[in-house]
């Protein structure tokens, strides 16, 4: 199973974003080998004035991944994940490396919505 993970950096070892739309990094992890399959730049995301959280619902549907792994999710881009069926999981904090350990040991909860507004 692989899951988009929001990061600072590049690694297991980074913290996690806690921005889905605005995050500086996306990291693709594969659960079962616990490893970075794949480091994206969020570099557009970042800047976006607007629709940062509908790309990035976009970049992770076209990145495969089943679940995003986030400190907290906006409106749109609740809206645009549950249209790619990949199920949101809020409240991930430390490193990925802690996040990816929260999720396997099921201590976070998947979202039945957003939990900020948009634009934070």
């Amino acid at each position: 199973m692989k899951v988009l993970i929001t990061a600072e950096g590049k690694d297991l070892d980074a913290n996690v974003d806690p921005r889905f739309g605005r995050a500086a990094f996306f990291l693709v992890v594969d659960v079962d080998k616990e490893e970075v399959v794949e480091a994206v730049d969020n570099a557009a995301g970042r800047g976006a004035a607007q629709g940062a959280g509908v790309q990035a619902a976009q970049a992770a549907a076209r990145l495969g991944v089943s679940a995003l792994l986030s400190g907290h999710c906006g409106p749109n881009a609740f809206s645009a994940m549950q249209a790619a069926n990949i199920k949101i999981y809020t409240g991930a904090t430390g490193t990925v490396r802690h996040a990816l350990e929260q999720f396997r040991k099921g201590e976070l909860t998947e979202a039945d919505d957003a939990d900020v507004r948009g634009h934070w």
